[in-house]
Formats: C-alpha cells, structure tokens, sequence
C-alpha cells in the first residue's frame, strides 16, 4: 500500500505544477488544485486533493460557496490521527476521515469560522471535506467505503 500511495503522491507532485499557472488567475487556490475522481457507491465526487503541507493547511478557507458534487480530499503522507477545524473557512463542511482501503472511519459536521478541533477516531491517511449533510443525504456513514484513486491500488 505505501508504494501505491507514494505513486499517487507524485502523480500529484507533477499536476500541483500544471495548475501553477491557473492559481495566477486570481481565482481561489484550491481551485488550481490536482482533481481525483472518487465514488461513493452510485455517487461521484469531484475532489481537489491537498497534499503538500501548505495546500493542507490552506484547505477550503475563505471560499463562499463548492458545486455539491467537489470537495477536497487531503492526503498525509503517514496514517495518524489527523484533527481539523475551520478558522478562515465559510461554507459549513462535513470531514470523513478515511482507512487507506477507503472506508470512512467517522464523520465531523463542522462549523463555519471556528476552531473547534474535530479529529479522527483512530489514524488515517485521507481526510474527505464536503459540503455539510452530503454524506447524510447519500446515506454513507462511518464503515461506507469510497472508491477511486488512492483507494483502489491495494
């Protein structure tokens, strides 16, 4: 599995440097950001992915408004119990935290322009922020299993 996810990683190395160039255009950073197409049983996700440190930590802030189907997968290079919060973040954004097999260890609402710390129940590589009540509303819930890119290579 670390060979797949080191792949994937510079998969993601090389387009980070194609989308430099739109990130000039002054529209928000994430939205220059590599894209991994990822199901949710019958449902498509259309995921940004933040990889590097900065993409991380710079995450979903400040942008007003996310299609229903986008969201922004973010990949740590090691598997550990990753927390979140939403300091600088306006839309209201729901986290899955997920097993490197894809399947959603436990669910955070959060809550615009906050700093409660929301944290996965055991460690994980891959964090899945979408828009608030998505998962609900597909029904998916803590044992779903995504599929797609990084999930799928086992």
């Amino acid at each position: 599995m670390f060979a797949t996810a080191s792949r994937f990683l510079c998969l993601l190395a090389g387009l980070a440097v194609a989308g430099f160039a739109s990130a000039q255009s002054g529209q928000p950073p994430q939205t220059s950001l590599a894209r991994v197409a990822l199901q949710a049983g019958i449902h498509r996700i259309d995921a940004q992915v933040a990889a590097s440190a900065q993409q991380r930590q710079i995450g979903l802030m400040h942008r007003r408004q996310m299609p229903e189907h986008e969201g922004m997968l973010f990949v740590f290079e090691e598997p550990g119990v990753q927390c979140f919060w939403m300091k600088d973040t306006l839309l209201p954004l729901t986290a899955a935290f997920i097993a490197d097999d894809g399947r959603i260890v436990n669910l955070a609402d959060m809550q615009p322009q906050t700093e409660d710390a929301h944290c996965s129940d055991k460690p994980v590589r891959y964090v899945l922020e979408m828009n608030q009540g998505w998962f609900a509303r597909k029904g998916l819930k803590s044992g779903s299993r995504l599929s797609g890119p990084p999930f799928d290579a086992r």
